[in-house]
């Protein structure tokens, strides 16, 4: 576009700003320039730099400023040596210190560390100042010289080796320096703009107003050109949460399947959480590093025909064909009330509560899970876990991988691969794989299988395939963010949030 078409495009601040800059101005300058306000000016100088008229550098500077204490020890010296003064020429009690009750606690450590006091007990501490103490009064520490010659700010970037060394100690400390960071915004006109101060400048029509028409006013006057390439402020739409959002998504999944949603408490008795699931009563997962005991709290166990076959799995093996765990099972423990470690307790307490008619069935449930895990870039405390059942005579292994690969499609991976797996309550088991189409690599997604007799029976009253799977939520949300910490998920950044894809 030719200089006097750009200066068509231009709006009355962004030519009165193009003009308050020579050559090469400091924000500052343009500002007392222009006599336009700051935010009008960084504003004008954003357009403007759209347009090619003006380059706009911004460098960022950190000063040093002296806080409520720096104030106070440039005046009377640091504590340290107020300290040292005061037991200069004999012993002095604690309670007889010149000094904040805080101040004097650091000049202890600070001071018995270097040697430069002595402290012994009679009712109550008593200082005293040693030959090195003394030696120390009479040459100024680098810290000292530093506040002494103090003058309101310092660039950080300019200190000298001494004055550095001196400002990483006394940063540490409470209130003595302050650290501010800023912004300094330069702007330089390009030939362009140089090109386009040059156009005589006219007032320009930018806003047409029913006032204009009536009046005929816009005769013989130029309209504003308007640059529809110019960037323009990025726009939002309220939404959910990421995290909400593949929840709902991945329930709909399942819904669209025919499956039955499944609910039910974070608190769970062992006896749902593990006995109900053939998880042996002294099996290590029970123990306390993985499982959160909820203190002094036991829970109802159901009826006792239940519970007596449930008994029985574990300790013969009942009439499932196996010889069970050969220990004697303990109701006391089985009451015991937990977080619930996995969404399986709810698949097993839907067997219990299932009816005649509800078999066949297909349930589901989308449920935050509590382990006591070590909390790392992967691993929380509280998880997400899709879980699933499918109940009937005639359900296969074959189509428990056909609802994974359809589920895994609907996430939008196309390639899925099984592979042999061990779970204490399934067998025939496995692990679902999917192929990462960027990354070029298979990433593990979930396990899956058909409960063991000793899990089914005991609940049904009799032995029919029920296909289970567990799958986790959060790697594939974090997939969809692109993000590698498990933290960021659940720190609410609003400019993730805001940026975040829909599902």
């Amino acid at each position: 576009m030719l200089p006097d078409k750009i200066a068509l495009s231009l709006s009355n601040n962004e030519r009165v700003v193009l003009n308050a800059i020579s050559k090469e101005s400091h924000l500052s300058e343009i500002v007392k320039n222009s006599k336009v306000p700051e935010i009008v000016v960084k504003r004008s100088l954003q357009f403007l730099g759209n347009k090619e008229l003006v380059e706009v550098d911004s460098v960022k500077s950190k000063f040093i400023m002296l806080g409520k204490n720096g104030e106070k020890y440039k005046k009377k010296g640091l504590p340290e040596v107020q300290f040292l003064m005061a037991v200069k020429d004999s012993h002095k009690k604690m309670s007889e210190m010149p000094l904040e009750k805080d101040e004097v606690n650091v000049c202890l450590g600070l001071l018995k560390k270097k040697g430069a006091i002595g402290i012994k007990k009679d009712g109550e501490l008593i200082i005293s100042i040693t030959e090195f103490g003394k030696t120390l009064l009479k040459k100024e520490s680098l810290e000292g010289k530093f506040l002494e010659g103090f003058d309101k700010e310092l660039d950080l970037e300019k200190l000298s080796p001494e004055e550095k060394f001196a400002y990483d100690i006394l940063i540490k400390r409470k209130d003595i320096l302050v650290l501010e960071e800023r912004t300094h915004v330069k702007a330089k006109v390009t030939k362009l703009g140089e090109d386009v101060k040059k156009v005589k400048s006219e007032e320009v029509i930018e806003k047409v107003t029913s006032k204009l028409i009536k009046n005929q006013e816009w005769k013989n006057k130029k309209f504003k050109y308007y640059d529809i390439k110019s960037k323009t402020p990025d726009l939002y739409g309220g939404k959910k949460h990421p995290l909400s959002q593949a929840i709902e998504y991945i329930k709909s999944i399942w819904l669209e399947l025919g499956f039955t949603e499944m609910s039910g408490n974070f608190v769970q008795t062992s006896f749902w959480n593990f006995d109900a699931l053939f998880t042996a009563q002294d099996h290590p997962v029970r123990e306390l590093q993985d499982t959160f005991y909820l203190k002094n709290s036991n829970g109802k166990l159901p009826d006792k025909e239940i519970v007596e076959r449930i008994k029985k799995a574990h300790e013969n093996g009942w009439t499932t064909g196996s010889k069970g765990w050969q220990y004697d099972w303990s109701e006391i423990e089985a009451k015991k009330n937990v977080m619930r470690t996995h969404t399986t307790a709810l698949s097993v307490n839907q067997l219990f509560k299932l009816k005649k008619d509800q078999i066949p069935g297909k349930f589901f449930s989308v449920g935050k899970c509590f382990r006591n895990e070590t909390i790392d870039w992967s691993h929380s405390f509280e998880f997400y876990q899709v879980e699933g059942i499918v109940v009937g005579e005639s359900v296969t292994f074959r189509q428990l991988l056909g609802y994974l690969k359809q589920y895994y499609k609907k996430l939008g991976f196309d390639k899925v691969r099984f592979r042999p797996a061990y779970f204490p309550y399934t067998e025939m088991s496995v692990e679902a794989e999917v192929f990462h189409p960027k990354k070029k690599t298979w990433m593990e997604l979930g396990g899956a299988g058909i409960f063991r007799p000793e899990v089914v029976k005991p609940i049904l009253g009799k032995d029919i395939p029920v296909l289970a799977w567990g799958q986790g939520l959060e790697r594939g949300v974090m997939e969809h963010l692109q993000i590698k910490n498990l933290k960021e998920l659940y720190a609410n950044d609003l400019d993730l949030l805001k940026k975040s894809k829909m599902w």
